[in-house]
């Protein structure tokens, strides 16, 4: 098995460097795969939580392709899903866990939310309602470019969060990212509003396992891990949740000291 070069901890936080993002995303999925093989011997069923993006990939494809895991077994969750694109636009996340996760496996269930749903906070309700039903076992994600969780930007994130599931208007540095990573051509053509899974419902997960590979992401792990925790850097929160673990490469963690 892959091992990490580095261990530290920050507050609560444990801390993983590889030297690689494949080496990291292998590692990863074998972890998440333990302990999910570890849950079912205990329990009838699990739930899950995953989030989409280019840092998710390589870990989405090793976890899919390891055995040992009886997925009919698993509820699955998705984090976020922007407001107003169908099933089938090509960055639609309902999309991308279809074509990463769900053709690949058989789950228990795969509940997604509805970007075109007619009625977004009757959707937002539903979702939250599916979602506190039982447990977050994991959830796995990774962390935006100006520090966000799902869609949990600094301009809307709340650490004590009353909501499950909210509306959110997306800010410019996070719809910029998503043209960056070739989700969308152009700035304009990036929805402003999204569905996303708040903090605290992310943070009531038994286990956090948080992606952040590539240079792209070093300047906001340097702020999340060195600044203070701060609704403006909201993946700070991270380090008061003793159950989580953010993965790095060495590209990522460059930036600390």
């Amino acid at each position: 098995m892959l091992a990490a070069t580095k261990f530290f901890r920050v507050d609560e936080l444990t801390v993983q460097i590889y030297n690689t993002e494949a080496e990291m995303s292998q590692n990863v999925a074998e972890i998440a795969n333990r302990y999910l093989q570890k849950l079912l011997q205990a329990q009838d069923t699990a739930a899950v939580l995953l989030a989409t993006g280019n840092s998710q990939l390589k870990f989405l494809d090793a976890l899919m392709t390891l055995g040992g895991v009886d997925w009919s077994r698993i509820i699955l969750f998705h984090l976020d899903e922007y407001l107003g694109i169908t099933q089938d636009h090509s960055a639609s996340f309902r999309r991308y866990m279809q074509e990463h996760v769900a053709k690949r496996i058989s789950p228990k269930d795969f509940h997604y939310i509805e970007g075109d749903a007619l009625q977004p906070l009757l959707e937002c309700d539903r979702y939250s309602k599916l979602l506190q039903a039982q447990p977050i076992d994991l959830c796995c994600l990774g962390v935006g470019e100006n520090g966000h969780l799902a869609f949990n930007d600094p301009s809307v994130a709340n650490f004590q969060d009353p909501y499950s599931v909210k509306l959110v208007k997306l800010d410019v540095m996070n719809r910029q990212q998503q043209v960056n990573t070739g989700h969308f051509p152009h700035l304009d053509s990036v929805p402003q509003y999204a569905f996303t899974v708040t903090i605290p419902l992310i943070c009531s997960a038994k286990k956090i396992l948080c992606l952040a590979p590539t240079t792209r992401k070093a300047k906001v792990v340097q702020q999340m891990l060195q600044g203070s925790i701060s609704q403006e850097y909201p993946a700070s929160i991270l380090r008061q949740q003793p159950q989580a673990t953010l993965f790095l490469d060495v590209n990522s963690g460059s930036l600390l000291s």
